[in-house]
């Protein structure tokens, strides 16, 4: 989930793949009683033996056996939304992260909205001193607010992806270029891919790769195998080409073809501006 308020899509898509088991959602801050109350959303979605949300107050949390022991037994996990620096900070390297990473590893579904599908990537976007727009992070790549994960979880169809959340919405293409340009610039990968969700939109992915794009925006698939031309500090970023396939709500997306029933464009970053080309379409796919 892109993020926003409209998240039944995913709970239900996860709450039909959970066997009729336990659904966990995991947190890093929300009251008691919005909690409940999403709980008991997701109990009218589907039948499940339980809905129940954990919420982490530190890391200290992490290292408690009995909320391990509850990680193991659920059969859906989904991750709230919130800051995303907290689940790096509380879970990294803890016996939280290692139940977490036997869930998926076990084919248990797992899933998550905004801060909670910035984690599910092999890279992320850890947000530790803060978030970043999009005209600060393109002006300088290299800015201290540009802080980036890796390893964190470990799902197979999501590695060399990196996730970006409320997109359109919050016009996040530009950091998102920057996010995938540092990737390149710094070594970790010569090819990185970006799965990026507007807001109140969901990519509903299925072991073998096969994805459906649900609810009310659209998804955006990237890719570059380019190093930056330019990606230093204080110098605006200069990058590119970068692959696009636009796809929107109903349509499907394939990541083990890395190919999908949308539009495809490409996109190029010219001394700190996003330009889009092979289109007549605006940077976002969307008409001018």
């Amino acid at each position: 989930m892109g993020g926003g308020s409209k998240q039944d899509a995913a709970y239900k898509f996860l709450c039909e793949r959970a066997n009729k088991g336990d659904f966990l959602i995991l947190r890093a801050d929300t009251e008691d009683d919005y909690a409940k109350k999403v709980d008991d959303e997701i109990l009218k979605i589907c039948p499940l033996n339980s809905a129940a949300t954990i919420v982490f107050a530190g890391r200290e949390d992490s290292d408690d056996p009995k909320l391990v022991e509850v990680i193991d037994k659920a059969e859906a996990i989904f991750f709230a939304g919130g800051d995303q620096s907290n689940y790096v900070r509380f879970w990294q390297d803890t016996p939280v992260q290692d139940a977490i990473n036997r869930h998926i590893a076990a084919g248990k579904p797992v899933g998550g909205s905004s801060a909670g599908l910035a984690i599910l990537g092999e890279y992320s976007f850890s947000s530790m001193i803060d978030t970043i727009h999009s005209p600060e992070a393109l002006a300088n790549p290299y800015g201290n607010k540009v802080t980036l994960s890796r390893d964190f979880l470990r799902i197979p169809l999501l590695e060399g992806v990196i996730t970006d959340t409320h997109f359109v919405k919050r016009d996040r293409l530009g950091r998102l270029l920057v996010f995938m340009a540092r990737i390149l610039a710094d070594g970790w990968s010569n090819q990185v891919r970006a799965i990026a969700v507007d807001e109140n939109a969901a990519v509903l992915l299925e072991p073998d790769g096969n994805a459906k794009i649900a609810g009310d925006g659209p998804a955006y698939f990237m890719e570059a195998g380019v190093a930056p031309a330019q990606c230093a500090y204080r110098k605006s970023l200069s990058f590119g080409p970068v692959k696009v396939q636009r796809v929107d709500p109903g349509s499907s997306f394939d990541l083990t073809k890395w190919q999908g029933t949308g539009s495809a464009y490409l996109l190029s970053v010219e001394g700190g501006t996003v330009k889009a080309s092979g289109t007549t379409n605006k940077i976002y796919g969307k008409k001018e």
